[in-house]
């Protein structure tokens, strides 16, 4: 028997996937962040149930979120998540790349935002970053240094490419590398 997927209806991956969070361990020292959130798409309503199932067994339930809009392309005024209701506000003074969550039991929670779109590598060293316990980095320090670190990656690659296309090491006809003895130098004389 074969089945053919129903392409019409939508279906949003991040439904089906747990969040991908790193949280900062339980500690007494308090910190810029407690830790990082990398939503798979921009979609709050997709994304905050996952988010919120995940939190609700290590912090309590969360009945506040709120985000600048920079980021979300959608902001929902309400999201319902596993029995409750999520109210979701923005605050453009608010850093783009951080989330702040709220539990009337609980407290507040901040976390980094990794895009989307990011890189896995990247996105592991910034989730890395921001569960360091007592971190003084803010959300917007941690996206600065992994911009620099990113283009230092990228002017490597560049570099390593100018160098490939440009010949690279000298080779003999056998495919070996060549040492400067072996060139025809002054001096060198073929035999």
């Amino acid at each position: 028997m074969t089945t053919t997927p129903d392409r019409t209806a939508p279906r949003d991956l991040a439904a089906e996937l747990p969040a991908r969070l790193s949280l900062t361990p339980k500690s007494t020292l308090a910190g810029q962040l407690d830790g990082a959130w990398w939503p798979y798409s921009r979609n709050l309503e997709a994304e905050l149930p996952p988010l919120a199932a995940a939190l609700d067994k290590a912090w309590g339930r969360i009945t506040h979120v709120t985000v600048n809009p920079t980021r979300w392309p959608v902001i929902p005024r309400k999201v319902p998540v596993a029995g409750h209701t999520m109210h979701v506000g923005w605050f453009t003074e608010q850093h783009p790349d951080k989330l702040i969550l709220l539990s009337y039991t609980a407290g507040r929670w901040d976390l980094l935002v990794i895009p989307p779109e990011t890189e896995p590598a990247a996105a592991a060293r910034l989730m890395a970053a921001a569960a360091i316990p007592g971190s003084v980095l803010t959300a917007g320090a941690l996206m600065a240094d992994e911009a620099v670190i990113e283009r230092g990656i990228r002017d490597t690659l560049r570099r390593e490419d100018t160098w490939e296309s440009e010949g690279g090491a000298c080779m003999s006809p056998f495919g070996s590398p060549m040492d400067r003895r072996t060139l025809p130098l002054p001096g060198n004389t073929w035999r």
